[in-house]
């Protein structure tokens, strides 16, 4: 107990020293993307810990002792897509810096809103900003739920009482220090990270598995990836990849960086650099699942392989290295669905919000409002495979619309299309999802991302050919 005591104080005053010295907490461009003015380093740093932070490791550890190498498949989807956006992250940057744009819901309400079409765009922004906070809820709840299971056993304490405190430290830390606080944490956070990786994960898992040799004892589905079905493990590289053009906290990042070369820079670094992370952690879970006799929930699966391989004084230090992880991925998704609530809603606002105060203290008040939404998920549905992989996947909804705001000088023709394309695979999305759930036996709820990405793209394509033919039709009339 009181090394856990003696590394959380010293996590304190070193996140409150770089915070309260570097954070301008009056200065709303830095608040939302940190000036626009990030450097290369710390911007790889802020998203491989995004990506590879607290909640995704727990839950990547999670899902390889459930499924085994299935959760590698989601690191190489990633790989992909992140070579994907490098080719759009100037122009992103661009955008952003010549239109004053601060999200990727803000990017999509541009594109497919005008001022004169009232209803349309009430209904626009409400399901483009909807989707994209009802999604990252579900990651939010994740990093609650890991952060829960860590403080459950350091401090002897109920699930309950964790995941309460877990929620207040998140909110705390994002109402004050927005992106700019997010991606001084992430910094320090991902060097933890890469510390506890050399200095006991790599070691644990060799040793848990004699230098990998034992991991042919795992059933064969879980060394193919095929744990959860062929559809999931196909559907990663073909759906999964493209989804990272469409994810708020990408988004974010591209837009605070200092010039368009930076940008794509980041993205090619980031997708190369969290590869290793993302065969490592599924690993972690192997290992345990071979040494540990006694079934184990997937959520506790970090802490059990940490006590297996620390003493006290460095079980103390990973834990709080955790720890300190879940709160960079909680306070970054805290941070994003809270700026999209305030900024995005366009359609529903009467007078547009210029006053940056007014604007900082509502980002403030909504990040205590949506932080204990998400508290409240994480109490009801404590599963962190699930929350991770339907956080991460159902995203993909996005990617056709995206493409064509990026793509088509005439996207705005298809407005009402694209807000049937999005409604449509988010349908799909919760409706598979729920079927996986009830009857796991008829369908893998983790692999309702590639029917809602179908039935997204199917939808916008098929409008697209209809809208096409009907201006068509307008155009030759008048001749």
């Amino acid at each position: 107990m009181n090394w856990f005591v003696f590394w959380i104080v010293i996590y304190l005053v070193i996140i409150a020293w770089f915070a309260f010295r570097h954070v301008k907490v009056g200065d709303l461009d830095n608040y939302l993307v940190n000036s626009r003015n990030t450097r290369t380093l710390p911007l790889v740093f802020t998203t491989l810990a995004t990506f590879v932070g607290g909640g995704t490791s727990i839950g990547l550890m999670a899902m390889g002792y459930e499924s085994g190498f299935a959760a590698v498949g989601i690191g190489v989807a990633y790989v992909i897509g992140f070579f994907i956006i490098s080719r759009y992250a100037g122009s992103i940057h661009r955008i952003g810096k010549t239109k004053n744009i601060y999200s990727f819901p803000e990017f999509l309400n541009r594109h497919f809103i005008i001022e004169n079409e009232k209803t349309f765009s009430k209904w626009f922004s409400a399901t483009v900003s909807g989707v994209n906070i009802f999604i990252f809820f579900f990651l939010l709840a994740a990093q609650f739920v890991g952060m829960a299971s860590l403080l459950k056993f350091a401090f002897d304490i109920g699930y309950i009482e964790a995941a309460i405190i877990s929620c207040l430290v998140v909110i705390a830390y994002t109402a004050l220090a927005g992106l700019s606080g997010v991606i001084i944490t992430d910094t320090i956070q991902f060097i933890v990270i890469i510390i506890m990786i050399f200095l006991i994960f790599i070691p644990g898992v060799l040793a848990d598995t004699e230098n990998l040799i034992r991991l042919s004892e795992l059933p064969a589905n879980f060394m193919d990836g095929t744990y959860y079905g062929i559809l999931f493990l196909v559907g990663l590289p073909l759906f999964l990849a493209p989804s990272v053009i469409v994810r708020m906290d990408i988004w974010q990042r591209l837009l605070a960086a200092r010039s368009e070369k930076v940008a794509r820079r980041v993205s090619i670094i980031s997708g190369l650099g969290m590869l290793p992370f993302y065969i490592i952690f599924p690993l972690v879970g192997m290992a345990l699942r071979l040494v540990h006799t006694e079934s184990v929930e997937p959520r506790y699966v970090a802490y059990f392989f940490l006590d297996n391989h620390c003493n006290q004084f460095v079980l103390g230090f990973a834990v709080v290295g955790l720890l300190s992880a879940l709160m960079s991925s909680g306070d970054s998704f805290l941070n994003l669905i809270s700026i999209s609530a305030i900024r995005d809603f366009i359609g529903w606002k009467k007078k547009a919000l210029t006053n940056a105060k007014k604007m900082h203290a509502r980002i403030r008040i909504t990040a205590f409002i949506f932080g204990f939404i998400a508290l409240f998920m994480a109490l009801v549905f404590p599963r962190i495979v699930d929350l991770m992989v339907v956080g991460l996947a159902t995203i993909v909804i996005f990617v056709p619309v995206t493409f064509l705001a990026l793509l088509n000088k005439n996207a705005f023709e298809y407005r009402k299309i694209a807000i049937v394309s999005i409604l449509s695979g988010f349908t799909a999305n919760l409706a598979f999802f729920l079927l996986g759930i009830f009857n796991p036996e008829i369908f893998e709820p983790k692999a309702s991302f590639v029917p809602a990405f179908c039935v997204s793209l199917t939808t916008l394509l098929t409008g697209m050919w209809i809208r096409k033919k009907q201006l068509k039709k307008v155009k030759y009339g008048r001749n």
